[in-house]
């Protein structure tokens, strides 16, 4: 079996995290990523760790499964070689700010007159139908904007940033699947797409799914949040030897978990005998699991949790992960061997298509390492090649 992919080429101008992280899950699953560079590489690829200028592990793990083509768009070689790489797409996926894609005729207009058919993504910030839309926006900005770093004031008082790149990630990957729809779209009606995912569009609605709460409603019913979420006691619990997250869902649960903590009398309680109870009572219930939780060890709670089909985890720290049986069993950690960094590990795509693999089939490649594969196969000569005039080529 083919992965479902395959045959699909995306020509890849984007930068940083966000979209690079959507077209890695789409080499993942079998497109051809044509990885487009200008000079001096994407910033990414200087960033520590690395063992080799340009490589970073940024690079390592988000250019896997793609070609890498290096090419100066200032120029008119340049910009040809690029045209005719978006001629032999069936995509162009790009976060440029819009000013510099009109600079460039990448705009929709400049793009469909060098493949009328094509599905043309643009990833930036904001939306461009909004006051905010030629703004500079990365993740930080974007968790501040969209509400998200204001819901840590529920539990610390205060504004915070998620200390991961949450933003770029969800928006990457809502990237990937609205260019998978619209292939789709296209194998059925047979005409091109154009997309736009905003940032901060994504992620205010990744935000709302939730917490739009009584807001839903007009006249309104109640404010922006979800309350068994908004709680502050809604948090990792400390027990007698370490930290763990407990989460009862039902009525038998409540009361198998009041049980085995010495307090059943709490079962008794009609603040939550109903799960619509339990939600307007989430503050008392969740902190009820403090005095409780505290009292036994987590290899207790976690072996009542398992009989009694309870979900729990232990908390982990990162380095636990990647030693946690299940996540070896299911091999999401993979080693491999990079034929000028050594010895890597990477992180598998989550996903897995039965009787097929999304495993690595190339290394990332080192920047401008396919350019001459890429446009040889476009028919350009050496002679033509020459003319792009790019020293870092390999």
């Amino acid at each position: 079996m083919a992965l479902p992919l395959e045959g699909v080429r995306i020509a890849d101008l984007t930068t940083v995290v966000m979209g690079p992280l959507a077209t890695r899950m789409l080499a993942d699953m079998g497109a051809d990523v044509i990885r487009i560079e200008q000079p001096g590489g994407d910033v990414i690829r200087d960033y520590d760790p690395m063992r080799s200028p340009l490589m970073s592990a940024f690079s390592i793990n988000l250019n896997r499964n793609k070609r890498s083509v290096l090419l100066d768009l200032k120029s008119d070689h340049g910009q040809a070689a690029l045209m005719d790489i978006i001629a032999s797409s069936d995509v162009f996926v790009t976060n440029l700010r819009r000013k510099a894609l009109s600079r460039l005729g990448l705009d929709e207009a400049g793009v469909r007159t060098a493949r009328e058919d094509i599905v043309y993504c643009v990833a930036n910030g904001f939306g461009s139908d909004g006051p905010d839309a030629d703004d500079a926006a990365y993740d930080d900005i974007i968790q501040a904007v969209s509400g998200l770093s204001s819901l840590f004031e529920w539990n610390t008082g205060e504004p915070r940033l998620v200390p991961s790149i949450v933003a770029d990630k969800v928006t990457g990957t809502h990237i990937a699947f609205a260019i998978a729809a619209a292939l789709h779209g296209r194998a059925v009606t047979g005409s091109g797409a154009t997309l736009e995912v905003p940032m901060a569009e994504t992620m205010a609605a990744f935000n709302l799914v939730e917490h739009l709460g009584g807001q839903t409603f007009r006249p309104p019913t109640g404010e922006f949040s979800y309350r068994r979420i908004s709680t502050p006691h809604r948090k990792p619990r400390r027990t007698a030897d370490g930290w763990i997250a407990i989460l009862p869902y039902n009525k038998a649960n409540w009361d198998q978990f009041f049980a085995f903590g010495g307090r059943p009398d709490l079962a008794l309680d009609t603040r939550w005998s109903t799960a619509r109870e339990r939600v307007a009572n989430a503050d008392a219930l969740y902190g009820l699991m403090d005095e409780i939780i505290v009292t036994k060890t987590t290899g207790q709670w976690l072996e009542f949790c398992k009989a009694n089909s309870i979900p729990a985890a232990k908390v982990m720290k990162l380095e636990e992960v990647a030693t946690h049986p299940h996540f070896k069993a299911v091999g999401l950690l993979q080693e491999a061997e990079h034929p000028t960094e050594g010895s890597y590990q990477y992180v598998r795509s989550p996903i897995h298509i039965a009787g097929e693999s999304s495993e690595l089939r190339h290394h990332a490649p080192r920047l401008g390492a396919h350019t001459n594969e890429v446009l040889g196969e476009l028919g350009w000569s050496p002679h033509r090649l020459a003319a792009l005039e790019l020293r870092d080529v390999p």
